[in-house]
């Protein structure tokens, strides 16, 4: 069975940072792409920032340059440094894979994180 774990959430206030972990566990696993999504209240989840197997990132428009998505395939876990937060970046934040374990490729979430931002 995979599972996701995330930590590293918290509050901070404006102009603080965070950084966000995640890591993957199961049998044989093989990880395609990781990423990071985040949902606020009454919003949908919308991506934040996803790293390929291979180390391409993606990043939502409103976090470039103040995000960074790194992982470490030995250890099978995804981070997110979050620099200069602002208020609009409270939400709970989701941890996303895409894995084979013992099986086909499918997605797999966390339980997520709250980052809550204080102004």
């Amino acid at each position: 069975q995979v599972r996701l774990v995330e930590s590293g959430g918290g509050l901070v206030q404006a102009g603080g940072s965070l950084r966000l972990s995640c890591a993957a566990s199961g049998s044989s696993l093989r990880i395609d792409a990781m990423g990071w999504y985040r949902q606020a209240p009454g919003k949908q989840r919308d991506l934040v920032a996803a790293i390929t197997s291979g180390g391409s990132t993606d990043y939502a428009d409103s976090v470039k340059g103040r995000f960074t998505i790194s992982r470490d395939n030995a250890k099978n876990t995804v981070h997110l440094q979050m620099n200069s937060l602002k208020s609009e970046d409270t939400a709970v934040y989701y941890c996303k894979a895409t894995v084979a374990s013992m099986g086909p490729f499918r997605d797999y979430w966390g339980r997520g994180t709250q980052v809550t931002v204080s102004s």
